[in-house]
């Protein structure tokens, strides 16, 4: 049983949005279902979805119990970057959800590495989450560090703990950015209108650094490369739009009209340096190629041109 107050932030709202709101990890159809079921209750009696909640309500929610998940192999393809004995890194495509939660039980990277790597998974982060350390958005292509095994899952993550692991993100971003570099250092936390969107919190947020570097500019856009001081969710959507350069394709921090369609933001995590359980190397020369492939097909590659340049300028042409 959960218990939820309500205060004047969310006055008027449906009792369905509020409560898909509060409960991130479950869809707003699975909380219908369970308002239809009478398993939702305002002030001590059962509502409709439609309900409208106001301040001082009482609201109360009867989960069901949680159902054991049989996670499944799937035979995906992966785009392999490097292997070994301890991790496996990935080129995680967009529109890839990285582990299973509601609403998402197939098609997962998990799934797909399960298959590939069979019983050599860590266990550290449980079923749903075999070889997970770390995770970038759905709708972000990046590189991504599979562990085959506990040891290596601990050596990574305590890497990412005391942040020695380098990460740099490519993105393209609205407008002009003046300045070669800077840094953006806001607390990120949820915002008190919209729970399932972050923005600048200097109340509750968690702090949180971006430095950024223009790479090209474009007049309208930007291609910049951006790293990372902490690991907040949607941490450079909301670090570049709170400066006014929201990224390309970015509805939710950005302007709502995508002039180019992209179906999620113009960001990727291309470069990535970290220390193996075994040896120390560097793969960062790796993934210069993987631009091309990051937003839309990008076309023939001049052979006289970077495939980074080449990628942003067919993109915003």
């Amino acid at each position: 049983m959960k218990e939820f107050s309500i205060d004047r932030n969310t006055e008027g709202q449906r009792i369905d949005r509020y409560l898909s709101d509060e409960l991130e990890d479950r869809s707003r159809s699975y909380i219908q279902k369970i308002i239809g079921d009478q398993s939702v209750c305002v002030n001590g009696k059962a509502v409709k979805a439609n309900f409208k909640i106001h301040t001082g309500d009482a609201v109360m929610i009867e989960l069901p119990d949680p159902v054991i998940l049989d996670i499944q192999p799937e035979n995906i393809p992966l785009d392999i970057l490097y292997e070994d004995q301890d991790i496996l890194i990935i080129n995680k495509p967009k529109d890839m959800v990285v582990h299973p939660a509601p609403g998402h039980y197939t098609g997962t990277l998990v799934n797909a590495v399960m298959y590939h790597c069979g019983e050599d998974l860590s266990t550290i982060n449980g079923v749903l989450r075999p070889g997970i350390v770390h995770r970038i958005d759905k709708d972000t292509t990046g590189v991504l560090v599979i562990c085959k095994n506990d040891r290596a899952h601990r050596a990574i993550a305590e890497q990412l703990s005391v942040h020695s692991i380098t990460r740099a993100y490519y993105a393209i971003v609205y407008n002009n950015i003046k300045e070669d570099e800077g840094t953006v250092d806001a607390p990120i936390g949820r915002m008190d209108a919209d729970r399932k969107k972050m923005g600048i919190n200097h109340k509750n947020g968690r702090h949180a650094v971006t430095h950024y570097r223009v790479l090209e500019r474009f007049g309208k856009y930007t291609y910049i490369e951006c790293r990372l001081e902490t690991g907040r969710t949607h941490q450079i959507r909301v670090h570049m739009a709170s400066i006014g350069h929201p990224l390309l394709g970015d509805t939710v921090y950005g302007p709502s009209k995508d002039p180019f369609k992209l179906e999620g933001q113009a960001q990727s995590c291309l470069d990535l340096s970290i220390r193996p359980p075994v040896s120390m190397w560097n793969l960062n020369h790796r993934f210069r190629h993987i631009l091309q492939h990051c937003w839309t097909d990008c076309g023939s590659q001049p052979a006289d041109k970077d495939p980074t340049v080449h990628a942003v300028q067919y993109v915003i042409k």
